[in-house]
């Protein structure tokens, strides 16, 4: 069996009771970062038997694993933090138990993603998550072009030391449009930065940003009032 089990953001306080019950009762924990999981665990007062699942050895994980779940063996999937998955190494696994009818339960948990999304006060109803901004300038411009053209929401990931570059590009590609720069959610310094894309730019030139950032870009307001109209006929 393979348990999906999502890991605080931030602090640790997140972690939920299923979630502590599913690593106290798993044989084996599949993490990012044996390192980083294992003092999470260690916190929680928790022993088990680590393996490591990245982006870069995923691949020739998922036949172990697998195999041990077809043996019956309980696997808890973790990563760094958050849903496993989601911009972080999962989905082989996940689809290869689903292929092979193996059971998988995905515990719910926390999300940058949707803490952002409802932190930054914008539209909720409906939204769009590209990931990570690509880092090339060409293909970054561009996302953001069919952000700017959206009429939900947008949510992306981005380095600290893209964001002032990013900001800048949408300073360019839609000047009137409020975005949030959400940074170190749920730590000691989260901060949630609101306003046009040149407010928000003048102050990180200030307050150059460190952490993990999440990106929300509001819909655009002329097509969303179209689109509601649209679904209310």
């Amino acid at each position: 069996m393979l348990t999906i089990v999502p890991t605080p953001i931030g602090n640790r306080q997140d972690i939920t009771l299923r979630a502590i019950e599913a690593l106290q009762s798993a044989d084996v924990v599949a993490a990012e970062d044996t390192r980083h999981s294992g003092m999470l665990l260690q916190h929680l007062g928790i022993k088990k038997p680590f393996v490591s699942l990245h982006e870069h050895n995923e691949a020739a994980r998922v036949e172990e694993l697998a195999g041990r779940m077809a043996s019956g063996a309980r696997i808890a999937l973790i990563t760094d933090a958050g849903m496993p998955g989601i911009s972080d190494p999962g989905h082989r696994l996940i689809k290869s138990c689903i292929e092979r009818e193996l059971p998988v339960t995905v515990l719910p948990g926390p999300s940058a993603v949707i803490t952002a999304l409802v932190g930054s006060g914008f539209p909720a109803d409906r939204f769009f998550f590209g990931g990570f901004l690509p880092v090339k300038s060409g293909r970054r411009a561009n996302e953001i072009a069919q952000a700017a053209a959206r009429s939900e929401t947008s949510i992306y990931f981005e380095s600290p030391h893209r964001i002032e570059r990013t900001l800048e590009a949408l300073q360019a590609a839609c000047p009137d449009r409020p975005v949030c720069v959400a940074r170190e959610l749920t730590k000691t310094f989260e901060e949630y930065r609101r306003g046009l894309p040149a407010e928000v730019l003048a102050h990180f030139q200030k307050h150059p940003p460190k952490g993990e950032i999440t990106l929300v870009i509001s819909a655009d307001g002329k097509k969303r009032k179209t689109d509601i109209e649209d679904r209310e006929v």
